[in-house]
C-alpha cells in the first residue's frame, strides 16, 4: 500500500487514485496506488477506532488518541497474523 498525503500537488501516473478523506475531524487528501474504496474505508476505519478511543477518555488530545488508536490496530494486525501463521 502507498499512499501520501498530496502538499505538493504532482502530477501522477494512471494507475494512482487521488481522494480527500476526513479522519477524526481532519481532512487528509490522498493519492496512492490502491482504489478510492479501499482508501475509504481504511480511513473510515481509523475514524472509527480514534472515536471508540476519544469516547473512553474525553481529556486525551488528538495526538494520544491517534497513536493509541494506531497501537491498537497494530495489536489486532499482529494478532491476526500470528493467527494466519498458525493456520
Amino acid at each position: 500500500m502507498v499512499l501520501s498525503k498530496d502538499i505538493l500537488g504532482e502530477t501522477m501516473d494512471d494507475k494512482q487514485c487521488k481522494i480527500t478523506v476526513e479522519v477524526y475531524g481532519e481532512s487528509y487528501a490522498l493519492k496512492g496506488d490502491l482504489e478510492a474504496e479501499r482508501v475509504r474505508m481504511i480511513a473510515e476505519l481509523v475514524d472509527a477506532k480514534m472515536r471508540a478511543i476519544a469516547k473512553t477518555n474525553a481529556y486525551l488530545s488528538p495526538t494520544k488518541v491517534a497513536v493509541l488508536a494506531a497501537l491498537n490496530i497494530a495489536d489486532e494486525y499482529l494478532r491476526l497474523e500470528n493467527d494466519f501463521n498458525q493456520l
